[in-house]
């Protein structure tokens, strides 16, 4: 039985781009949220909620902003990070845990 350790990668992984963040991409590429939102045609506030993690883009914003930074869609982690458990306290008026 083949252990663990004898696992090779196939070569055609060693190809693959690691996912990225668009908030990892405005540091990396070091591009301001208005240069992108004018390559996307999109409103500044909707890039900046996208790298926030406020706002989870549309297929077509996708498309758009992985233009605009020059990558394939596939290589961008999309979805929302933002903490939900800050909005409920915030609301209700809870302490913050700490």
């Amino acid at each position: 039985m083949p252990r663990w350790t004898d696992l090779r990668v196939p070569a055609e992984c060693s190809k693959i781009r690691a996912m990225r963040t668009v908030d990892l991409l405005f540091e990396e590429l070091d591009i301001s949220v208005e240069e992108i939102a004018e390559r996307s045609h999109l409103p500044v506030e909707r890039v900046e909620a996208i790298a926030l993690g406020r706002w989870t883009p549309s297929p077509v914003e996708r498309r758009r902003i992985a233009a605009a930074f020059g990558v394939a869609v596939e290589e961008i982690s999309w979805g929302h990070t933002m903490d939900p458990r800050n909005i409920r306290y915030r609301r209700y008026g809870f302490d913050d845990v700490k």
